[in-house]
């Protein structure tokens, strides 16, 4: 053996326990599932500041990405990656359960309703200290857990590993969406949005089958927006509601 063979072999063997770690956590990338385009980031909860927000100083929403950045900024802070979190009123209140910095700003719901957020059973996210739960809504609502920030939304993509029972591989009604599943354990959570129109089924699978989370929840699909900079991306449009995303140092 030469004296450079054993440097190789140390480097393909860190190689080998190094490529099944396909994305750090806070890191985005662009797959195809199934022949769609979905976007994705993941957060490690444990080393990332992740938290909600809905009105400014002003109590007036935000709307924007870029707001919420620039309320950051001064304060020493920016916005890392984030995404529109759940359903929300014509003057952009939370359909459902809210809650910002430990205060309840919107009671949960746990009725039957029209549209895709009273597709029971819909969900509840959860953000703890270091982890995260997606809670089925009527469970959280038998035994809330505490919650320093959560948001409602719905239907719920995956529970516990089943797809939700309305969802149909051939549907027709596809939209853009977005939604976010939380891995075995709460630490890990996966932030998706398909950048092209895709029916829940196939949503729900991407979830469920390669990003895995055996829990994951819809947000939206009408206003479905990415925040990105690492991908060169910050989506506009309408106004939105909540946002959920990671805050870091500025600079």
């Amino acid at each position: 053996m030469t004296r450079t063979e054993p440097v190789r072999l140390l480097a393909f063997l860190l190689g080998l326990f190094a490529a099944p770690v396909a994305v750090q956590a806070g890191a985005c990338q662009t797959d195809r599932f199934d022949g769609a385009r979905i976007t994705w980031c993941t957060v490690d909860l444990a080393a990332e500041d992740m938290r909600l927000w809905l009105n400014d100083a002003d109590a007036a929403p935000f709307g924007t990405f870029n707001r919420i950045d620039a309320a950051l900024g001064a304060r020493g802070e920016r916005l890392g990656i984030a995404m529109n979190a759940g359903m929300y009123h014509q003057d952009r209140a939370p359909v459902g359960l809210y809650i910002e910095d430990g205060e309840e700003i919107a009671p949960i719901v746990t009725s039957k309703g029209p549209g895709n957020f009273g597709m029971l059973p819909n969900g509840v996210f959860c953000l703890q200290d270091g982890r995260a739960q997606v809670i089925e809504s009527r469970a959280y609502a038998a035994d809330p857990p505490a919650c320093r920030f959560a948001t409602q939304s719905g239907p719920m993509l995956v529970i516990d590993g089943a797809l939700h029972p309305r969802f149909l591989p051939a549907s027709e009604s596809t939209y853009v969406r977005n939604g976010v599943g939380v891995r075995p354990g709460g630490r890990e959570l996966v932030l998706a949005i398909s950048d092209e129109p895709v029916n829940f089924h196939l949503f729900a699978r991407f979830f469920r089958d390669h990003a895995g989370t055996p829990n994951a929840l819809y947000l939206d699909g009408n206003v479905s927006r990415l925040y990105a900079p690492q991908l060169d991306r910050v989506d506009g449009g309408r106004p939105m509601g909540p946002v959920l995303g990671t805050v870091v140092p500025a600079g």
